[in-house]
């Protein structure tokens, strides 16, 4: 198991006992995609960031790749080298004068090599789409908005982490920067193996790149499974404000009129051949 978490509770406000986190258990495998879903405040940063250590919990136990993080002096260089997290909206993270420097800045001060530490940029600029020979020498506040995400992830990247995780990493980007995330989202893990762990509030993007989704709610996990399982609570999601996926919504809507339609789908291919189908079949007129 590359993360574990037993019990594990986290209290942000002493005074008033507030809880970002109450009682959580969980296990992440090798080579998941977990989406995490929730309201503002429902604890999903909270949560994401306990698990490279950058935040303590008040009570329960962690332990990522074997290494008890909650334990005394922990491998904390391990732990980060084994998880990578970015931000929402990473790109307000660069801060070197050429793309190069951003990218080999967590691989030098892992004391590699010259040679080590060039091979990990090219590897991780190429990872992302930018040619490392056009992209190196440039600044990465000349490009766009897009590109600088890429850049940030690829730093992330240049660390080798066997899990990544992204905190709404598509908040801001316009429809064909989404597309290119998620493809290279599709291809980290699909081709490299990376466990990841994605934050977001578009559900198209949860359903369409997740094999599990977890649903937090005031610091506890409410819902967790397949996509399917999660997305047949409708009742239960919007009583926590959370949107179903737009074509999915349509189809649950084609089902009140009547309409004897699938609703655990979740892509626009999918669902047009559905209404096709039953359509056909039934000559469905609304």
């Amino acid at each position: 198991m590359l993360i574990e978490l037993k019990n594990v509770t986290h209290i942000y406000d002493q005074e008033q006992k507030i809880k970002a986190l109450d009682d959580i258990n969980l296990e992440i495998g090798e080579h998941e995609f977990i989406g995490i879903v929730g309201h503002t405040g429902s604890g999903k940063t909270t949560l994401v960031q306990m698990f490279n250590s950058l935040i303590k919990p008040t009570s329960g136990d962690i332990y990522v790749d074997g290494i008890k993080t909650t334990g005394k002096k922990p491998d904390l260089n391990h732990v980060r080298q084994t998880v990578g997290l970015v931000f929402q909206y990473p790109e307000h993270q660069l801060f070197e004068e050429t793309i190069y420097d951003d990218v080999a800045f967590g691989p030098r001060n892992l004391n590699l090599d010259q040679e080590e530490v060039d091979k990990r940029v090219k590897v991780a600029l190429d990872l992302v789409g930018l040619e490392y020979e056009d992209f190196k020498d440039r600044s990465p506040f000349n490009l766009s908005g897009g590109q600088q995400r890429r850049v940030a992830i690829a730093g992330v990247l240049a660390m080798r982490p066997r899990v990544l995780i992204l905190d709404e990493p598509s908040a801001g980007l316009d429809p064909q920067g989404r597309e290119k995330l998620k493809g290279l989202l599709k291809r980290l893990h699909q081709s490299y193996n990376i466990t990841i762990i994605l934050i977001s509030h578009r559900m198209e993007e949860i359903t369409q790149l997740s094999s599990r989704v977890i649903v937090m709610d005031h610091g506890k996990i409410v819902l967790n499974g397949s996509p399917k399982e999660v997305f047949s609570h409708k009742d239960k999601l919007e009583k926590l404000s959370l949107e179903l996926p737009e074509i999915t919504e349509i189809l649950y809507r084609l089902k009140e009129r009547g309409c004897d339609i699938r609703t655990d789908i979740f892509t626009v291919e999918e669902a047009v051949d559905e209404i096709i189908n039953v359509v056909g079949s039934q000559n469905y007129v609304n």
